[in-house]
């Protein structure tokens, strides 16, 4: 589901409805206690001096105390209302940041290698925590924006009771003060999107040095990455002091003008005392109401945040605009695992990777896909499996497009393994059984072995309760892992991408064997970097320029020059040949 930011902080804003409206209510209960007081204050000070000049001070029982005491009720209402409005808007804001921080994720989670593929995972950090923090009080300073229009404008009309012309003053310069929070509010916006995109920028490269930290360490390139993480903070600095000067600006606009405001409506209401229509009560009201008419600092200050808000919204809005794929309602698949791809192309960075790709892996059969660095090997998997969604073309799995399947059914029926899984689930076992709902310890030994993982497992204090962080594992023994969690998922068919790559030669060949012969897949397609895995194939799609250049068994497509330089790197030499025709003729994956 696409957003921009200003659709997702209007659902933030509905989704925080009830307390913003319980908080602007505060917000209009507390400056109508304001708007009150200068009024209670005027009636008591008038009720002083018509006591005085009557020669009658019986404060206590009298006019006198009555009005003491509205006003000290008034203040202490005003305190009450403002604590509550403190503690409103502060769980307010953590609720809604909470909130846009759960629907970010969620759709990140849900929108799969597109969206991580598009923001480095630095940036993406920064905008699910940064910017849904700086995003999360626009509803509460929304909600107090618009309850705290009713102080000026209560005021104004509160001036215009007591007498028309001093409403009239104010209304004079009141243009003034509107362009000034217009030209803030604009001047604002673009400094504050240029300063949360140089955060992301920051916090992309920080997380890319953190994970080389290895690499930086073993070049001797400390202060050199050093440098490369701050390189744009002299510009995130100018964004800063061009953000300071703006709002420095209608500061000082507003602290010009105000008071030159303010002077004007008291020299006004000075004369009409002089004139003996305003009595002194009324001019300290006007004081105050003037005050609170020109009271642009506060404003300012909502408007600010409501800028800052903006900008993130507008962060988080580009992603939520990657699609996230729908599903459909067919729960029950009748087959044995046929893949089908058809007319299959997709392009990244601009480029087509797969173009007008057709292939089809037999139920029950193992195909491995194999091609140079950068011909489309792990999209080709990441499209088979629906990890994402080719721009043109169809994948069939029995006979259903993948879209058609729920979410549930496409991932019980599909399986992953990949060159470098992720450790989740707390411990080990439960990395193992992660997104298999019905799998038992029984289950999880039994993959683990399979994946030639439980010697290891078990050597571990707390065996498979031990947690993940804690356990010391090497690349292959991390890969094992994943392989064991891709023999526990089940299913029709099990995707292997490079899922090998870090094992020796002999513990590949017995999980290749456990792969052929005992994981409950039936068909398998296999991303293979060695020719000996492509060797233990029934078939092998070579790739190239993003079309299938060749489909057959590994031992016919040896003879071509072509296909062996595939290979030259892996080591494996003219012995790959023999061993698949050894394969072939040992039955282990003949065509």
């Amino acid at each position: 589901m696409k957003a921009s930011g200003d659709e997702l902080l209007g659902a933030a804003t509905r989704y925080s409805a009830l307390r913003c409206t319980a908080l602007a209510l505060l917000t209009v209960a507390s400056a109508g206690a304001a708007l009150l007081l200068p009024y209670a204050l005027a009636r008591t000070l008038d009720a002083i001096f018509t006591a005085y000049a009557a020669g009658v001070m019986d404060s206590v029982g009298g006019e006198v105390g009555r009005w003491l005491l509205i006003s000290a009720a008034l203040l202490g209402g005003m305190t009450v209302l403002d604590s509550c409005e403190e503690i409103l808007t502060g769980t307010t804001n953590a609720r809604t940041t909470a909130w846009l921080r759960l629907r970010l994720l969620r759709h990140v989670l849900a929108a799969g290698p597109r969206t991580t593929a598009r923001f480095p995972a630095g940036e993406l950090l920064a905008r699910l925590v940064g910017n849904t923090a700086q995003a999360g009080p626009a509803p509460a300073t929304f909600a107090a924006l618009l309850a705290a229009l009713v102080a000026p404008l209560g005021a104004i009309v509160a001036l215009a009771l007591l007498h028309p012309w001093l409403a009239i003053v104010f209304l004079a310069g009141a243009p003034a003060l509107a362009l000034l929070l217009r030209s803030f509010a604009r001047a604002s916006s673009d400094c504050v999107a240029q300063y949360q995109r140089i955060q992301g920028d920051i916090a992309g490269r920080l997380t890319e040095a953190i994970g080389g930290a290895r690499t930086v360490a073993a070049a001797r390139t400390e202060e050199k990455e050093a440098g490369r993480i701050l390189e744009p903070l002299p510009e995130l600095a100018r964004q800063g002091r061009r953000m300071w000067r703006i709002q420095g600006r209608a500061s000082g606009g507003a602290v010009a003008l105000a008071p030159l405001l303010q002077i004007a409506i008291l020299v006004t209401a000075g004369h009409l005392v002089l004139e003996h229509r305003l009595t002194v009560g009324q001019l300290l009201a006007t004081t105050r109401y003037a005050a609170l008419a020109t009271g642009v600092g506060v404003l300012v200050g909502h408007l600010a945040g409501l800028v800052r808000a903006r900008a993130a919204g507008q962060r988080l809005g580009e992603v939520l605009s990657e699609p996230a794929p729908g599903h459909g309602s067919v729960e029950v698949l009748d087959g044995q695992g046929e893949l089908k791809l058809r007319g299959i192309s997709a392009h990244r960075d601009g480029r087509p990777v797969l173009d007008a790709l057709d292939l089809t892996v037999p139920a029950g059969t193992t195909l491995a896909v194999v091609g140079v660095s950068g011909a489309g090997k792990s999209l080709l998997a990441a499209v088979a499996g629906r990890l994402t969604d080719p721009d043109a073309g169809t994948v069939l799995l029995d006979g259903v497009p993948l879209p058609d399947l729920t979410r549930a059914a496409l991932r019980r029926e599909i399986g992953y393994a990949f060159e470098r899984p992720a450790l989740l689930g707390g411990t080990l076992g439960g990395t193992i059984a992660l997104g298999s709902d019905t799998s038992s310890r029984d289950d999880v030994v039994r993959a683990a072995r399979a994946a030639r993982a439980d010697g290891f497992v078990r050597r571990l204090p707390q065996g498979y309760d031990t947690a993940c962080l804690d356990a010391p594992l090497s690349g292959g023994e991390v890969q094992r892992l994943g392989l064991a969690r891709a023999f526990t998922h089940g299913g029709r068919l099990l995707i292997l991408d490079d899922a090998m790559s870090s094992l020796d030669m002999i513990t590949e060949h017995e999980i290749a064997d456990a792969l052929l012969r005992h994981t409950p897949a039936t068909t398998r397609l296999v991303v293979a970097h060695r020719a000996t895995t492509a060797a233990r194939a029934d078939t092998v799609a070579w790739l190239d320029g993003g079309r299938i250049r060749a489909l057959g068994p590994h031992a016919v497509l040896w003879r071509n020059p072509s296909y062996r330089a595939v290979f030259a790197g892996d080591g494996e030499g003219g012995d790959a040949g023999a061993g698949a025709g050894a394969a072939e003729s040992e039955g282990e994956g003949g065509a």
